[in-house]
């Protein structure tokens, strides 16, 4: 956990066309435009709840911890895991510790996670040797009664983000001095913390109205894809004063975490042929900064 390294870039970042884009926002004072979400807007979590009541923050980074133990080991023996445990990586159901990155991954460079004990989930955004090469990674856990329920893993290797048909490079030395520039992990005073409310409700209408709908992003926000790109977070989209509605979204948000602490909001999507994981760092009401994690994928095999 906020382990990091200089690690190696995998490519250059991109200075071409914007893959997905945000928005600077307007007014909104110390909140977020997002609200609730409106209308038909999703709640946080996977349903279900996650037995929230013996979840703890410690617990949910000692379980992240230990993953990233097991995973550079390739035995996941070690893990608390379910015995109706499921894994994917990149939208495929493998079997764990016997596919995919499993079999190549070193240790850790480098890792920030949101910790959203209300539904006892986390999300992490991390570089991690495939091989020899360091590659962008996500990685969502779910637990219930400390144990471990759900894997959701996207591993972006050479060619699996495509913008417009062409490859999009990674960029894994930008996502780690991400952890310096963004202070993901930091505590937010509580003066200036956002409520859960605030947080899930401006992902959702990030969502529901791409691309005119991500508002209350400081002018020096930085949005970046796998790493790449280092676009302004007003590219190439407006802010929408309203709220998401009726009607279908732009982007199905599938779910959405939060960690109040951090003022760290998550979400879960399919854009342009990639399963995604979306992550934005909030205080005081704005906006300053944006990651992605996106992966080629026919769905995110969670549906």
């Amino acid at each position: 956990m906020g382990t990091t390294s200089t690690g190696e870039s995998v490519g250059t970042a991109s200075s071409g066309g914007a893959g997905e884009s945000s928005t600077s926002g307007t007014g909104g004072g110390g909140t977020s435009t997002g609200g609730g979400g409106g209308g038909d807007g999703v709640t946080a979590g996977t349903g279900g709840g996650g037995d929230s009541t013996a979840c703890t923050r410690e617990l949910l980074k000692s379980t992240i911890d230990a993953y990233f133990e097991a995973l550079a080991a390739h035995d996941p023996s070690t893990l608390p895991l379910a015995d109706s445990v499921k894994f994917t990586e990149n939208g495929k159901a493998l079997t764990l510790g016997q596919e995919g990155l499993w079999k190549t991954a070193g240790a850790l460079k480098y890792a920030h996670s949101a910790l959203d004990t209300e539904t006892c989930s986390s999300a992490s955004q991390a570089v991690v040797p495939d091989g020899s090469m360091d590659i962008p990674v996500a990685l969502r856990l779910k637990l219930q009664g400390r144990e471990i329920t759900e894997i959701e893993t996207i591993a972006v290797r050479p060619g699996d983000y495509k913008v417009s048909g062409q490859n999009f490079a990674s960029n894994t030395g930008a996502i780690i001095a991400s952890g310096d520039t963004v202070k993901w992990e930091e505590p937010v005073p509580e003066s200036e913390r956002n409520s859960r409310d605030e947080l899930v409700g401006w992902m959702n209408k990030y969502y529901w109205m791409f691309p005119r709908g991500v508002c209350n992003t400081v002018s020096n926000c930085k949005r970046i894809e796998n790493g790449g790109g280092s676009f302004t977070c007003s590219a190439g989209a407006s802010c929408d004063p309203g709220q998401p509605g009726s009607g279908s979204p732009a982007l199905n948000p599938r779910l959405i975490f939060a960690d109040v602490e951090t003022g760290i909001g998550v979400g879960f999507t399919m854009f342009m042929g990639n399963t995604d994981m979306h992550m934005f760092k909030m205080y005081g009401g704005q906006v300053y900064g944006v990651s992605a994690i996106l992966g080629a994928a026919s769905s995110s095999g969670w549906e």
